[in-house]
């Protein structure tokens, strides 16, 4: 095989072993989205989150939004005011708010 041919050879071998991570990775997704455990995902939560504008997409007062991911009002009104900073569960859900703003209403729905 002379060089072009090499070439072609190696590049399709390229796209061979790219293709399968990407169908790896698109396989992977599914099963998060499943709620399979997935061995070495990670999950990223940010530091700082922005609760006041997170409540604000959502369209909610901060009496609605509270009571939608419950929280007090109170709590809701320190995040916001940066007196306190959500945790644990509540820094998870926000951070999925914050990407989708009806995921709750979508998640809850009857």
């Amino acid at each position: 095989m002379d060089g072009a041919g090499l070439a072609i050879v190696a590049q399709k071998a390229k796209m061979n072993k790219t293709g399968n991570r990407i169908i790896q990775g698109l396989s992977e997704a599914a099963a998060h989205a499943r709620g399979e455990r997935v061995p070495g995902l990670r999950v990223h939560i940010p530091r700082k989150i922005d609760v006041s504008a997170i409540r604000r997409k959502t369209g909610l007062s901060q009496e609605a939004f509270s009571s939608r991911i419950g929280v007090s009002t109170g709590t809701l009104r320190n995040w916001e005011q940066g007196r306190r900073m959500p945790e644990g569960p509540a820094r998870v859900l926000l951070a999925l708010l914050a990407r989708n703003p009806r995921i709750v209403e979508d998640m809850l729905a009857k």
